[in-house]
């Protein structure tokens, strides 16, 4: 249960951002035993937040509290202690949850659907119409590169497949917080760089993306910023670029150079830096590059029966909006008015169990439970008091004559 004291030092740091999407401080969240003994903190004073526009890294190895913290943050789960806001209000809002795109680590899909009465499925629990269901079903499947096997069931998907039609009903939507958690799993190379693209292309448009994956290199490709944790705690937290650079190190490329010219550079840096400390090699494209290269020529005169690629994102989810630029984005979140500091943050406390029945019964008759008299004990009757002696003198073995 979060006190005065905690609400009032955290207070500040919730309102830290105007545009904050998802604010969290002093997060924690300790699961029990059956006989409600501390079993596991599997978060352990969190804090951070998520701002719009942005995609957001969250990573650390099995168990470290990652998947607790996305349950959190959908509602699913309640907290032990701390502040959690996301969207403006509690995560356990059904109007931030109809806010929400949520892909989860497994694909738990109805295996008898085929694609589109998936998308039509969950494109129903949000309560769009029927024609707008359709219109963003048909752009969605194009975007996933499942058109043309519409027909066929999730249950006959590959892995990959299933992970497709999982993103595609996580933005049946629209939504403006979208959580993936490992996106990528399970698909290859060409619909890892069409995810990688569509979630810049979200967070172009203005949506919050919440990227947790053990593939580090593709949380490198498009996150802003990430938290590492371990045993439940954060142990790095801030801009991926300033994360990862080596300030010991400088890197100079250069065109190719005639030999006696390359010497040359290489012996006047020799002079003040010692040469084993001197490296010389050509650059080289990722594996991944190469791979798009050579599938894409391949495309121009093969065809395959499998998932496609290539196809736009969806229409509805560009927006008609122009697209600013991650400076430009910057630029107003820097110069954006200070919130009030003094605004109320979301307190999640522990809900306490009223027996209704009981609280009825006490406020129709104005008493209290000190002051409701003990029910006086019946006495037993003279006939059953005589039977019972009479059975139990038989039991011990009667009277000796």
């Amino acid at each position: 249960m979060v006190t005065a004291a905690n609400e009032t030092a955290t207070g500040a740091a919730t309102a830290a951002s105007a545009d904050a999407v998802v604010r969290v401080s002093g997060l924690t969240k300790v699961f029990k035993d059956f006989w409600h003994r501390p079993k596991a903190r599997a978060v352990n004073n969190v804090s951070f937040e998520i701002r719009r526009g942005e995609v957001f890294g969250l990573l650390g190895p099995n168990g470290s509290g990652k998947s607790t913290t996305i349950k959190m943050l959908l509602g699913l789960l309640k907290p032990t202690s701390g502040l959690i806001q996301v969207l403006g209000r509690s995560p356990r809002d059904v109007r931030t949850k109809a806010r929400i795109g949520y892909l989860p680590e497994e694909s738990y899909l109805y295996k008898y659907l085929d694609s589109e009465e998936t998308l039509e499925f969950f494109g129903n629990l949000f309560g769009l119409d029927a024609r707008e269901r359709h219109r963003r079903s048909e752009q969605l499947l194009d975007m996933v590169g499942l058109k043309r096997v519409q027909m066929r069931t999730v249950g006959e998907f590959s892995k990959g497949m299933q992970r497709r039609i999982g993103l595609a009903q996580a933005l049946i939507n629209d939504p403006d917080l979208v959580i993936l958690d490992e996106p990528t799993a399970g698909m290859d190379p060409i619909g890892c760089r069409e995810i990688k693209n569509l979630i810049l292309t979200l967070a172009q448009r203005g949506k919050t993306v919440i990227l947790s994956s053990h593939l580090l290199s593709d949380v490198e490709d498009v996150c802003d910023r990430a938290v590492i944790y371990y045993g439940g705690k954060i142990q790095a937290y801030g801009e991926l670029k300033d994360l990862l650079t080596e300030r010991e190190t400088v890197r100079i490329t250069l065109p190719v150079l005639p030999q006696e010219k390359l010497r040359h550079i290489l012996d006047v840096i020799r002079a003040d830096v010692a040469a084993d400390r001197v490296q010389v090699d050509n650059p080289t494209q990722n594996l991944e590059n190469y791979f798009l290269n050579i599938v894409r020529k391949a495309r121009e005169s093969e065809d395959t029966s499998g998932a496609t690629s290539g196809s736009q994102v969806a229409e509805y989810l560009r927006g008609t909006e122009p697209v600013k630029s991650a400076v430009d984005r910057k630029i107003e979140r820097l110069t954006a008015p200070k919130p009030d500091a003094s605004a109320e943050p979301v307190v999640v406390q522990s809900e306490e169990k009223v027996d209704q029945k009981r609280l009825a019964a006490l406020t129709a008759t104005g008493s209290s439970p000190a002051a409701a008299p003990a029910e006086p004990a019946k006495a037993a009757p003279a006939a059953n008091l005589s039977q019972a002696n009479s059975k139990l003198s038989n039991l011990l073995g009667g009277d000796k004559k």
